[in-house]
């Protein structure tokens, strides 16, 4: 494979856009599939997996590598809801080339410019491909215009539609200037649509001409320019990311992808021409003479394989029996097999070269985000950084015993997808498990019944109200019990004091003239904080207090550390009954991201979950919406977004503060938290 040349490409956009259409298409173009499988066949080559096929949409990352004119291609495929960004996220790790598939009556949505912002982030070049232009109401024109409200590169077209929407039936490709309809073949020009071709053919002149001194002259001084001269200045614009190019089609019909395929290998960079890499300190080459250097950016667990790494071998070459050195978790790796992946298929190889992505499996200790190294280099890639989870839901196993099975399948799927976390919490006893989405959530329970035989009930995340009060007060606590021989005695007074939200809590001794002897006041500490755990109104813990000790007495001969922690506990119950004790709730930091035609619903929306709308502000064609929201009222937002954003719009959250519960509500909260300790006896 050494010295082939290699486009590394990637499909990203929305969901429901055609990527996994077009990524098939391109398979089957290029002579690397015998049919042209489809989706709502189940026959793609990139939905593999049974809940992709049952869903009949992209869940995870897919690859495919195949050769197109004596170059090899590493496809790869990914997911557009926003469940599943993590995904597109590690296949953006592994491009050079991003194509952004955009709907061509959608238009440009919320998925497309979240992520068309992480790859330009990230310098990649990008074309841009508008698809299902058959569809009513597409209009490729005024789509091209607003590509340049997201982008700031300079955007050149390739090729521009022949028919508009339900009479579109090909593409003029305005290099060649010729027409090619389904599955690439040639067909005329119509007469309308030569305008249009000479005035694209301006476009391209003038993106080079913006791009490149001497031909700049050449514009400005009038003198004609022919397209081959723009050709080389495209490409190099391209990859240093001032250009952007604009190809169009029916990924469905085989419009226009045959021509994407040929842009591909024209323009997207080979591998050893992207910037050189940053090891730590060290700056390497991208050649098949450098250090040996692979990131692995996504891990899959395969029923006969095990743990799949996908590496994309930026520098260096690896062979089989290879001893490398994973530079994240310290430890060294024998390389046993590795594999060109297809969709399902594998085929074994014994050597990867620079530039190549391939599967290397049978890793003890290597898992996605580490850096795989040559024995004598050393330093490592900065990890990836992938979406927080914004949902969480509370898991119980169906069967009795399974717990350890369901803890270790969980920790698989979160080696394959780290955007998926999990953790036992013991403050509510539960087992949480925290992803991007209800659908995330699914797919992950799928996954831990159809790999690991263990199948959960879902059930609502307990809430980690807090208690406080809300005046000072005082009250005695006295302990006394007479039994034969010693008693027990302990007598102190403690003061209440709110303090200001999230402070906590602080003890204080006042105790003067010993009226409660030094020796047993970290017996009342100790009650006092006892009583805190247990809280006054509901059992939730009691937070943001100040109290002190401040008098008391003590008997020389029945006193004793447990009667004071006693004591305490009741003065700390005294106090309850004269301080106002209310509920306290967690408040999230909620960001809606949604175009401005759903804005008014969302709202709407978070006002209905007591939610505070905190301001709003325009990226791109996307609307960021902030908010704060009670988090027992997010239950289940994910989807109540979804349907109302037509699968449009996204959020995030985090835990802010904590918040007084409306007195109308406390009541409710109560009763329900009185309900689950009487069903958990």
């Amino acid at each position: 494979m050494a010295g082939k040349s290699i486009r590394n490409i990637g499909l990203f956009g929305h969901a429901s856009c055609g990527k996994t259409t077009i990524a098939d298409a391109l398979l089957y173009l290029a002579g690397a599939n015998s049919r042209f499988g489809k989706v709502t066949e189940k026959t793609s080559v990139f939905d593999s997996d049974p809940e992709e096929i049952d869903r009949l949409c992209s869940l995870s990352l897919g690859l495919a590598t195949f050769d197109y004119k004596d170059v090899t291609i590493n496809l790869i495929d990914t997911p557009g809801y926003s469940d599943f960004i993590g995904e597109a996220i590690s296949g953006i790790e592994a491009v050079d080339c991003a194509i952004m598939v955009i709907d061509a009556v959608g238009g440009i949505e919320v998925g497309t410019e979240r992520l068309l912002k992480r790859i330009e982030e990230k310098n990649l070049p990008v074309i841009f491909f508008i698809n299902k232009l058959k569809k009513e109401n597409a209009d490729f024109y005024s789509l091209f215009s607003a590509l340049n409200e997201i982008t700031k590169k300079s955007i050149t077209p390739l090729t521009i539609p022949i028919g508009a929407s339900t009479e579109f039936r090909g593409v003029v490709d305005i290099v060649q200037n010729k027409g090619f309809g389904e599955k690439g073949k040639e067909e005329k020009i119509p007469p309308e649509t030569k305008d249009k071709v000479s005035e694209y053919i301006e476009k391209i002149i003038e993106a080079a001409a913006e791009n490149n001194d001497a031909l700049m002259n050449k514009y400005v001084e009038g003198q004609k320019i022919a397209l081959s001269e723009c050709t080389e200045i495209i490409r190099t614009g391209v990859v240093q990311g001032r250009i952007a190019l604009c190809l169009v089609g029916e990924g469905l019909d085989l419009i226009g992808v045959q021509n994407l395929l040929d842009a591909v290998v024209e323009f997207a960079p080979q591998p050893d021409i992207m910037p050189d890499i940053k090891l730590g300190e060290q700056v390497v080459k991208r050649s098949d003479d450098a250090s040996f250097i692979g990131y692995v950016f996504k891990t899959s667990v395969e029923p006969h394989l095990g743990e799949l790494c996908y590496v994309k071998l930026l520098s260096g070459t690896v062979e089989s029996g290879d001893i490398v050195k994973n530079s994240t978790q310290s430890s060294d790796e024998k390389i046993n097999q590795m594999f060109l992946i297809k969709g399902k298929e594998r085929k074994e190889i014994s050597q990867v070269s620079s530039g190549m992505i391939a599967g290397f499996v049978k890793l003890k200790n290597t898992h996605t985000c580490d850096t795989l190294i040559a024995p004598k280099t050393s330093g490592f890639l900065p990890k990836t950084e992938f979406p927080a989870p914004s949902i969480s839901m509370a898991i119980v196993p169906k069967a009795k015993g399974d717990e350890e099975k369901v803890s270790s399948g969980l920790t698989r799927l979160h080696d394959e997808d780290p955007t998926f976390t999990f953790a036992f919490d013991p403050e509510i006893s539960q087992l949480i498990i925290s992803g991007l989405g209800e659908l995330h959530l699914d797919t992950i329970l799928a996954r831990l019944k159809r790999k690991y035989g263990v199948s959960v009930d879902l059930t609502k995340p307990r809430i980690k109200y807090r208690e406080t009060f809300t005046k000072k007060s005082e009250a005695q606590g006295k302990y006394k019990k007479q039994t034969g021989g010693h008693g027990q005695f302990g007598d102190c007074w403690l003061r209440v004091e709110p303090c200001e939200r999230n402070a906590g809590f602080e003890f204080v001794n006042k105790v003067v003239g010993g009226s409660i002897p030094s020796r047993f006041i970290p017996s009342v500490e100790k009650g006092v904080k006892e009583s805190l755990e247990n809280g006054c109104i509901a059992g939730y813990p009691l937070t943001d207090i100040k109290v002190t000790v401040f008098d008391g007495s003590y008997h020389a001969v029945d006193s004793s550390d447990i009667a004071f922690k006693i004591a305490a506990s009741v003065a700390m119950k005294a106090n309850a009954e004269k301080g106002s004790v209310v509920l306290l709730e967690p408040v999230c930091e909620v960001f809606v991201f949604v175009s401005e035609s759903f804005m008014g619903d969302v709202i709407g929306d978070l006002n209905s979950r007591r939610g505070k709308i905190m301001g709003m502000e325009g990226e791109g064609k996307v609307q960021r919406i902030k908010a704060l929201v009670p988090e027992g009222e997010m239950y289940k937002y994910s989807t109540s977004l979804r349907s109302m954003t037509q699968g449009r719009g996204y959020f995030n959250m985090k835990f802010h503060h904590y918040e007084e519960v409306p007195k109308e509500i406390t009541k409710r909260i109560i009763d329900a938290t009185k309900k689950v300790k009487e069903e958990t006896k």
